[in-house]
């Protein structure tokens, strides 16, 4: 099946990162084969991501900043804000000025404008969704048996959030396949600390249309996670952002099969409570 071609922005960055990498190359004594050494990827990926084939996201635009030493401002502004709100700090002092600024503006407005803003539309398990909106359920680690150390994976009848059809419209995710899923630990961490939840795309599962460094929900023998996930000629790999602590893991697929590895889904969203 033929991949979905990028939308203008995501393409125009790839065309831009090709561009810096061409560029100093020569300079960098780098060909693409060592920059996918130094990335810790496989040649195609990095092909992939600089011709515009897979689109690319904040740890992978993260790494090449790094290997080529440029701000990732300088071939996605999306990312390199997404990443100065993830990580709580921009990646160069542009960005980190334009954080700023973006903050201290709305301030003045908010502070200006005080009596036109809304009361707040407070809602609970009880309120009923509204049109415009989908009730989102989580799942959860349920045991087989008590003691048994088995698990399955299952919807959490009593928890849920609310996402607006038309946000998840524009993520490509069908209401009736999102999940919620509540990561746990210290791996993913600065990025996803303990506690937080992503919301998962379940109608994305196919190894074939994974996108290489791209967050997905784990079922690992009924144990749910989060990592980061690459394709491997015999397998799989899965990364989290905490590698001090929590090295890579690789799988072949007579792994995944005896050990019950599967892909839950595609991370599309991700929040969590600032502490």
């Amino acid at each position: 099946m033929t991949k979905k071609a990028l939308d203008p922005e995501r393409k125009a960055e790839s065309d831009k990162l090709k561009a810096i990498f061409n560029s100093k190359k020569r300079d960098l004594g780098l060909t693409q084969e060592k920059l996918a050494h130094a990335l810790d990827m496989n040649q195609s990926s990095v092909s992939h991501y600089l011709n515009g084939v897979n689109p690319l996201n904040a740890p992978a635009a993260a790494a090449f900043s790094k290997i080529l030493d440029v701000p990732v401002e300088d071939f996605s502004p999306r990312l390199a804000q997404q990443i100065s709100e993830l990580v709580g700090f921009a990646t160069d002092l542009r960005a980190r000025a334009a954080v700023k600024k973006f903050v201290d503006d709305d301030f003045r407005d908010i502070s200006s404008n005080t009596s036109r803003l809304n009361d707040i539309d407070g809602w609970d398990e009880q309120s009923p969704v509204r049109d415009d909106e989908v009730e989102v359920p989580f799942l959860r680690e349920v045991e087989l048996a008590a003691g048994s150390g088995r698990f399955v994976i299952e919807e959490d009848i009593g928890e849920s959030l609310r996402f607006k059809k038309k946000n998840l419209r524009e993520n490509n995710v069908q209401a009736c396949n999102a999940k919620c899923v509540t990561v746990r630990g210290n791996s993913m961490t600065p990025v996803l600390r303990d506690g937080a939840t992503v919301g998962v795309d379940l109608g994305k599962t196919a190894l074939g249309d994974v996108i290489d460094g791209d967050l997905y929900a784990i079922n690992h023998n009924g144990q749910l996670r989060v990592k980061q996930l690459f394709r491997l000629p015999h397998g799989i790999r899965l990364r989290s952002f905490n590698r001090e602590d929590h090295p890579d893991e690789d799988y072949s697929f007579m792994d995944m099969q005896d050990q019950q590895i599967g892909i839950l889904g595609h991370v599309f969203w991700w929040g969590m409570y600032a502490r």
